[in-house]
Parts: structure tokens; sequence; C-alpha cells
């Protein structure tokens, strides 16, 4: 499913009465991201938290999300906390008649989309599962470019230091927590978005520490037609980080870096631009409440599902935040 730009609904000045959100999960993504791009924007009153360790000075908190769908007059949910668990969260807002926003992945299974969809469907309300990645400066212009090249090859490099992105998450590399694929799955919403035919994997690798359930390292080798794309994702990277993305073409290379936010195509220098990718995100998700709309694009979460299905799982030294 391909997404389209709208005009967004929630303006500053405008008349109509900004949403009353509800934030579950006050760890560090909300903290870090959805808290201030949710402060800028209008269209929204944060009017309550629910978390089991975090909180907000100055908002009503609660520690469980029925509690505060039971006290508090809200419109929407926005959902942070990690994966597992995440579809009895939304389904409990969307039952309420809630409009509900889920951080990525949006559950950690695809039966688990597909019935909120379906519940969303049902209950008339709007449902955002969103991808963040998508909305780096780079990454629409890029999808621009590539609409009529003949793609030839694709590398994608993944590499992050779990230790300094997520410390102290042990969730992230137990069951449902997707492990590498947390943030390499960033890549992958950023592939099936900008690369003109779908991608189909093809044959995987895992690395997985003793005592783990999910990989500290992968690599995927994938088709996009006929072209390959191959996929290296480090958990384990030290120094500099890498999140970059190379497109050879029959019109030259095109390269994103720093996730998206940096596009370099060819002949041309870089061009950077400033971090936008929450704002537009809380953005999108006013206008599709306005609208009542479903945008839910389950791609990057098939191919890390395929991905676990086929994979050489190899178990390697235990690993200790």
């Amino acid at each position: 499913m391909r997404r389209h730009a709208l005009t967004y609904t929630y303006l500053e000045g405008s008349s109509v009465q900004p949403v009353r959100l509800g934030l579950v999960g006050i760890g560090k993504i909300a903290v870090d991201q959805h808290l201030p791009a949710i402060a800028a924007n209008a269209g929204f009153r944060l009017a309550a938290t629910a978390s089991r360790h975090g909180q907000v000075e100055g908002v009503d908190a609660y520690a469980h999300i029925a509690d505060m769908i039971a006290v508090a007059r809200l419109d929407a949910i926005s959902l942070c906390t990690p994966p597992a668990g995440r579809h009895a969260l939304a389904l409990t807002a969307i039952e309420a008649g809630l409009h509900v926003m889920l951080e990525k992945p949006p559950a950690v299974t695809l039966s688990q989309v597909e019935a909120l969809v379906g519940a969303a469907r049902t209950a008339g309300v709007t449902l955002f599962a969103t991808w963040h990645s998508r909305e780096a400066a780079g990454v629409a212009p890029a999808r621009a470019w590539l609409l009529d090249k003949r793609v030839e090859a694709v590398r994608i490099h993944w590499r992050e230091d779990i230790r300094r992105w997520h410390p102290g998450q042990e969730w992230i590399l137990g069951p449902g927590g997707f492990g590498v694929f947390d943030p390499g799955i960033n890549a992958l919403s950023i592939a099936s978005e900008i690369l003109p035919h779908q991608l189909v994997v093809e044959s995987a690798t895992m690395d997985v520490p003793q005592g783990r359930a999910s990989p500290i390292a992968a690599t995927l080798t994938m088709r996009c037609g006929l072209a390959e794309v191959r996929g290296e994702f480090d958990f384990l990277q030290t120094g500099p980080q890498d999140w970059s993305i190379e497109v050879d073409t029959d019109a030259g290379t095109l390269r994103l870096g720093m996730g998206g936010a940096l596009l370099q195509l060819p002949g041309e220098a870089e061009r950077p631009a400033d971090d936008q990718e929450y704002p537009r995100l809380y953005e999108r998700f006013a206008n599709l409440i306005a609208r009542r709309e479903i945008d839910v694009d389950m791609r990057p979460l098939q191919l890390v599902a395929d991905a676990f299905l086929i994979a050489e799982r190899r178990v390697t030294d235990p690993f200790i935040f």
C-alpha cells in the first residue's frame, strides 16, 4: 500500500478543538521523541499518561491503560510500549472508541495487526501503525527519484550499539523483542517504501546470544524484482554508527545515510535536513483522525516474519548489558 500526502487538518490558530491524547509507556522513546512532538503540535493536548515507571509533570498519571481510559476524558491513545503486549493495549483502547497510534513495530505477529485493523474498522476509529524512519527527510525524494530507474543492487547496513541506544532494555532480546530487528525494521520500512518492486526474502542468518531469544546480529538476502538486496544488521557496533542504504541503478548509485536523513543522488552533494520524523507522524495522525481513516502497512513486519521463518540460527556468546 502506497501512502499519499494529505493536507493537515490541525493548524496553529485553528478553531478545531485539540485531540485529547493519552500516552501509554513513558520510556526512552516517549521522552526523546513523542513528548516533544506532542508539545509542538497544536492539534493535540496531552491529557493523561499510563506507565508503570515514568510520569510527565503536570499531567494526570495512571499505572494501567484501563484505569486511564475509565477516568480521563480522551479522544485518542498513542502506544509507546514494547511490542509484546501491545495488541491487548491497543484493543482496549479501540473497544473504548478511541483512535490509536502505534509505535513500530505495531505488534509481535501479523495476525495481531490484522485483528487490530478489523477491530478499528468495526469501531469506526483511526488506527495508525507508524514507521518513523519513512518520515526522514531523504525518503520521499529517494522514492520519487527511483520510480523510473532500473534497480541493479541494494546494500543495507544498519549497525548500532545496543548499549548506547537501548541501555538495560532486557525485553529487546527476549521473546517478541525483535532483537536487532527492532532498529533493523526501520531499514526495511524505508526499503519497502522507496524501491519500485516488492521485496521478497530469500535467505537469512541470525546470531542469537546464548540464553536469549532474539538475534543480536543478522543478514538478509532479498530480491527487488531481479535485483539482489543484501541487508546486514548488527547490534554490537562500536564507534561510528551506520544506518545507510545504497541503491545501484542504471543512472548511478543513490545513497541514504543517517537513517534516511541524508540523501545523495549521483553526481550531487549530500542533502542534510533537520529531524522532523515524529512531528510529521503526529501531523499525519491528526489528519487520519479527522478523516477516521486507517493507515497500516504490514510490509516491514512481513519481511521480518519471513526472515524468522527461514533463518539459520547460530548461538553466540552470552550477552550482558
